[in-house]
């Protein structure tokens, strides 16, 4: 979803999403992926099995090469035998580059989905968590990165502040609150903004996707990333304004609490109370990047519950995907399916029910993680020990 995810050095999603979290706090702002130690993971497992669908990528493997390098670069900073565990099965760091860098040398050739299943089925192993012996259902949300207006001094028209960490903020201490921090003068002489922006809104929705862009005045832009919390629960204003029947659960999505809180200002600084999180940026030269560190990859990043799911490994999804019209709203959805990386995570991400894809920048993205909320299944792929040194033709 994902505070996704992702994120940043968050662990994003980000996270993000999602926007589901925004109607039952399922998924929480990305900033909530921030490096606190996890709770007991669930009872569940991944396990091999032998059934799974036809791998058809929907992309036709554009960008994938690039999100396959991001895993296999996370790889590398790690010990090469470092265990990862698939289930119950465990493979070190080196096997898993190999792993992944035999797959991407394949699918460099744009296989025929022919070629495709004769290798994956010679060569890999799919895992998957099942219930009663078949995959479970998993909801997929998606979350994405937004893109504000803002100055590097403040003015009447720029007056929100970006803010980095304050040296006083110490990791999993309770600091300032939300109201705390945004209508009394508590980080005066602490802090100096990163950035002032003209949009408390999309200040908040930066908040919760826990990374961002920021168009400056100058033609200049700054890439922002999560990177500490105040260490305050999250709380989902969707199901705030769900309660107070402002909105109705069946209408409610990132869109609809925007267009709310624009027709209703005067509002907007109760609402946002509501939630006393509140996140701390940092800039940083790439695009968004994942709890691993990973930079992630338009629409074929994932968050997952990094608990039970093997960090930077390759996954095959199938869910839906939003059909835009010309007007940029959403005609209809469609069923897609292709490869992605487990690249990030987020605090609602939990189990192995639950998945979030990060979209990207722009309107589509923005539109995919407002809206998405379907059922999907998820598998991993891992290169077959004895397969491991054997020859194949591509």
């Amino acid at each position: 979803m994902m505070d996704r995810f992702p994120l940043f050095r968050i662990c994003f999603s980000f996270v993000t999403a999602l926007l589901f979290f925004l109607i039952f706090t399922v998924k929480a702002d990305a900033g909530e992926t921030d490096r606190k130690k996890a709770a007991a993971p669930p009872q569940c497992t991944l396990i091999p099995v032998s059934k799974y669908p036809v791998f058809k990528d929907d992309l036709n493997y554009e960008h994938l090469a690039k999100c396959i390098q991001g895993s296999i670069s996370y790889y590398q900073k790690l010990p090469s035998l470092k265990p990862v565990s698939f289930g119950a099965d465990t493979f070190t760091v080196s096997y898993l580059i190999q792993s992944l860098k035999r797959f991407l040398a394949f699918i460099e050739k744009k296989p025929t989905r022919e070629k495709l299943k004769a290798f994956l089925d010679r060569y890999y192993q799919v895992y998957a968590f099942t219930d009663t012996g078949k995959p479970v259902d998993v909801l997929f949300t998606g979350y994405y990165e937004p893109m504000l207006h803002g100055s590097l001094t403040r003015s009447p028209k720029f007056n929100y502040p970006v803010y980095p960490k304050p040296d006083d903020l110490a990791a999993d201490v309770p600091y300032f609150s939300r109201q705390q921090i945004e209508e009394t003068n508590v980080l005066k002489g602490k802090v100096s903004p990163i950035a002032w922006v003209d949009d408390p809104v999309a200040l908040f929705f930066l908040h919760i996707q826990g990374s961002g862009k920021i168009s400056l005045e100058s033609g200049d832009t700054l890439n922002v990333h999560y990177q500490i919390s105040n260490n305050h629960p999250y709380k989902s204003i969707g199901k705030y304004l769900i309660d107070k029947k402002k909105i109705f659960k069946k209408n409610i999505s990132m869109q609809s609490i925007r267009a709310y809180l624009y027709a209703h200002p005067k509002e907007i600084r109760e609402v946002f109370n509501y939630n006393p999180r509140y996140i701390f940026f940092e800039k940083v030269d790439s695009g968004p990047v994942g709890c691993f560190g990973i930079e992630l990859t338009a629409a074929r990043s994932v968050a997952l519950d990094r608990r039970i799911t093997p960090a930077g490994a390759l996954c095959f999804i199938q869910t839906k995907k939003p059909v835009v019209g010309d007007a940029q709203k959403i005609q209809s959805w469609t069923k897609f399916s292709r490869f992605v990386l487990n690249q990030d995570t987020g605090s609602a991400i939990k189990g192995p029910e639950r998945a979030d894809i990060f979209w990207g920048t722009g309107s589509y993205a923005e539109l995919a993680a407002g809206y998405m909320k379907h059922p999907g299944r998820l598998y991993f792929l891992v290169l077959k020990q004895r397969k491991m040194n054997t020859e194949y033709a591509p």
